[in-house]
C-alpha cells in the first residue's frame, strides 16, 4: 500500500528517467522513474489517494527523445547553483580581482598550481568555503572578497607522482591565514599523513588574519603548525615563496625540507604591523627578509629565476624521492680526470667533480650561498637518486668552519629521513681552527656533524679528491676512512693526521729553528709519504682509482 505524493500532469512530457510519480510508504518517498521518454496521457491516480500494489497510476505514450531535455534537469533542480558557486572562485571569474598580481608580471595561485601538477590530476578540496566572518558580512559578499578562504588545496599528481598541494592565495585578503583556511589545511595534512604523501606549499601570504570573528578565540589551539611539522622527515616537504610571506605563512614554509624562492619573495616571521605594534618601528615590507639576506643565511634553498622556473625546480626536487629514473645518461669519463689541477696549492671549483661524475643534467644544488665551504646536492647516478656533500677549496681552502659543518649536518638528516645513500667527495685540510672559529660554536657544531654521521644508516661512500686531513677529512667520512661502504682516492689524494705545513712546523720545529730554509724541502718529503698510494699500502683506504672508475665504485650505493 502507498499514497500518492506527487504525479505528473496529462501532456507532460518526461525524459528517461524523469519522474512520473512519487509514493509515500513507511514514512519513506519512492520516486517512480520513466524507462524512456514518454508523454503522460491519463492520470488514474489522485494526490493523497491511497493505492495497493499493482495498481494503474496513470497511461503514457512512447515519444522521441527532447533535444535538451534531461532527467539530471528534473532530479537537481538546485545544480545551477552549485555550479555557479564553484565557477566563481576559478580565475576566469575574477579577473578584476586579479589584475594587481598580473600588472606585477605574476602568476595566479591556479596557474602556478596548473603548472605543477599532472593535467586532470587536481582534485580540490574545500573550494566553498568563506571566510569565518558571518557576523558581520553577507555569505554573498564573502564569496565575493574571500573565494576558498585565500586557500587552494587538495591531492594531484605530479609527474604521476600523488601528492597533496596548497597553495596561498594573495589575491584574497593578501593571502592571511584564515580560520577555516587553517581547517581546510589541516585535512589535507591528515590526508597526507595518512597517505605518506608529499607536499608542496605556495606560502606566499600575510599571516594570521585577525578578522575571522566568528569563533571568539585566542587562535592559539591552531593545530595546523604542528601537524605540518610532523610530517617533517616522514614525506617530502616543498616550499615554494614569491611575494611577501611573513608570520605564520613564514613559519610554515620554513618547516618544509627546502624553500624554492623566486627573487622578489620576502621572508619574515613578522609582517610590517607585528613590527610596528612590537615598537621596533616602522619598516617598508621590502625591507623584511629579501632574498639578498636569506640565501646568505640559509633560509632559501633554491633561487629561481622566476615562478615557472621555481616550480620546474619543485618537480626535479620530488622526482628525487620517487625512485630510480630510467631516463639518465652518463657523463664523459674523459672529465673526470680534469677535475683537479696538478698544482696541489691550486683551487678549484669542485662542482666540476660532481658534473664530471652524476648523471647528465640531474644535479640539484641546495643553499649555494650559505656554508660556502660545503657543498650539499642531490643527484643521480645510473638512474638512481643520491645526496652529495662536497668540500669547495676555493673558500677557506676547503677547511670546514662552525656554518658549513652546519649545513652538512642539516643536509645530512635530510638524507637519513629519507633514506638517500651518501657520496662524499673530500678535499679539506680540515676543520677551522682558531679564536675567531671559536665564536661561531665550532666544538658543538663540530660535534653534531659528528654525530648525524655516526647516526647514518644509510649506505656512503667517500672519494678522496686531493686532500684528506684531520678530524675534518674523519667527519667527511662520518667518522673514519673505514665508516663507508668504500673509501678511495683519486691520484692527486693526499692524507694525514694534519695538514702538510702545520705538520712540518710541529715535527721538525727545532731543525727549522736552526735551518729556516729546509721547510720547503721537509714539505716535500712530507707529501710524498702522505700521498693516496701509501695510504693504500697501509690499507687504511681502499684503493687508489684513475678518476674515470669512480662511477663504478659509486654503484655499490645502491646495490
Amino acid at each position: 500500500m502507498g499514497t500518492v505524493v506527487s504525479v505528473a500532469a496529462p501532456g507532460t512530457l518526461v525524459p528517461a528517467g524523469g519522474e512520473l510519480a512519487v509514493l509515500e510508504s513507511m514514512k519513506m518517498q519512492h520516486p517512480i522513474l520513466a524507462d524512456g521518454p514518454v508523454e503522460v496521457v491519463r492520470v488514474l491516480a489522485a494526490v493523497g489517494e491511497t493505492v495497493a500494489a499493482g495498481a494503474v497510476l496513470l497511461t503514457l505514450r512512447p515519444r522521441p527523445a527532447a533535444a535538451g531535455v534531461s532527467a539530471d534537469v528534473v532530479q537537481y533542480a538546485d545544480l545551477t547553483e552549485v555550479r555557479e558557486r564553484h565557477v566563481g572562485v576559478l580565475d576566469a571569474a575574477r579577473a578584476d580581482k586579479l589584475a594587481k598580481i598580473r600588472a606585477r608580471g605574476r602568476r595566479t595561485a591556479r596557474e602556478n598550481l596548473a603548472d605543477l601538477v599532472d593535467p586532470g590530476s587536481f582534485v580540490e578540496y574545500g573550494p566553498l568555503a568563506l571566510a569565518a566572518q558571518r557576523r558581520r558580512r553577507s555569505r554573498e559578499e564573502l564569496a565575493d572578497m574571500s573565494p576558498a578562504d585565500g586557500l587552494i588545496g587538495g591531492t594531484a599528481t605530479v609527474d604521476g607522482q600523488p601528492v597533496v598541494v596548497l597553495s596561498y592565495d594573495y589575491s584574497v585578503l593578501a593571502g592571511t591565514q584564515g580560520m577555516v583556511g587553517h581547517d581546510k589545511t589541516d585535512r589535507l595534512l591528515d590526508i597526507a599523513a595518512r597517505r605518506r604523501l608529499p607536499v608542496v606549499l605556495f606560502a606566499e601570504g600575510g599571516g594570521g588574519r585577525p578578522g575571522d570573528d566568528d569563533r571568539v578565540t585566542t587562535g592559539l589551539t591552531v593545530r595546523t603548525f604542528r601537524a605540518f611539522a610532523q610530517l617533517r622527515g616522514r614525506v617530502p616537504l616543498v616550499s615554494i615563496v614569491s611575494g611577501r610571506c611573513f608570520a605564520g605563512n613564514a613559519a610554515l614554509a620554513g618547516t618544509g625540507d627546502i624553500i624554492i624562492a623566486t627573487p622578489d619573495a620576502k621572508l619574515g616571521m613578522g609582517g610590517p604591523a607585528m613590527i610596528e605594534g612590537g615598537g621596533l618601528g616602522v619598516v617598508d615590507p621590502d625591507d623584511i627578509g629579501p632574498v639578498e639576506v636569506q640565501t646568505r643565511n640559509g633560509v632559501i634553498d633554491v633561487l629561481a629565476e622566476d615562478e615557472a622556473t621555481a616550480v620546474a625546480v619543485a618537480k626535479q626536487y620530488l622526482g628525487y624521492f620517487r625512485g630510480r629514473s630510467s631516463n639518465w645518461r652518463a657523463p664523459s669519463l674523459e672529465a673526470a680526470r680534469r677535475v683537479v689541477p696538478a698544482d696541489r696549492l691550486r683551487s678549484y671549483d669542485v662542482r666540476s667533480a660532481l658534473v664530471a661524475l652524476a648523471d647528465v643534467d640531474s644535479v640539484l644544488e641546495l643553499r649555494p650561498l650559505f656554508g660556502r665551504g660545503i657543498v650539499t646536492a642531490l643527484a643521480r647516478f645510473e638512474g638512481f637518486a643520491a645526496a652529495v656533500v662536497a668540500n669547495d677549496s676555493r673558500y677557506l681552502g676547503g677547511a670546514i668552519d662552525a656554518v658549513s659543518a652546519q649545513k652538512a649536518t642539516e643536509f645530512l638528516r635530510l638524507c637519513h629521513g629519507f633514506r638517500l645513500p651518501v657520496l662524499s667527495l673530500c678535499d679539506t685540510p680540515g676543520f677551522m681552527i682558531g679564536p675567531d672559529a671559536e665564536k661561531d660554536a665550532s666544538v658543538r657544531r663540530f660535534g653534531d656533524l659528528f654525530h648525524i654521521g655516526a647516526r647514518l644508516d644509510v649506505p656512503t661512500g667517500m672519494i678522496v679528491l686531493r686532500k684528506g686531513y684531520g678530524l675534518g677529512a674523519m667527519a667527511m667520512a662520518t667518522g673514519h676512512l673505514q665508516a663507508p661502504l668504500f673509501t678511495v682516492a683519486w691520484p692527486t689524494a693526499e692524507l694525514g693526521p694534519m695538514g702538510l705545513e702545520g705538520a712540518v712546523k710541529l715535527a721538525h720545529r727545532r731543525t727549522l729553528e736552526a735551518d729556516p730554509g729546509r721547510f720547503d724541502e721537509l714539505v716535500a718529503a712530507a707529501y710524498e709519504q702522505g700521498k693516496a698510494l701509501n695510504a693504500a699500502t697501509l690499507n687504511e683506504i681502499d684503493d687508489v682509482i684513475d678518476p674515470a672508475e669512480s662511477r663504478r665504485w659509486i654503484r655499490q650505493l645502491f646495490v
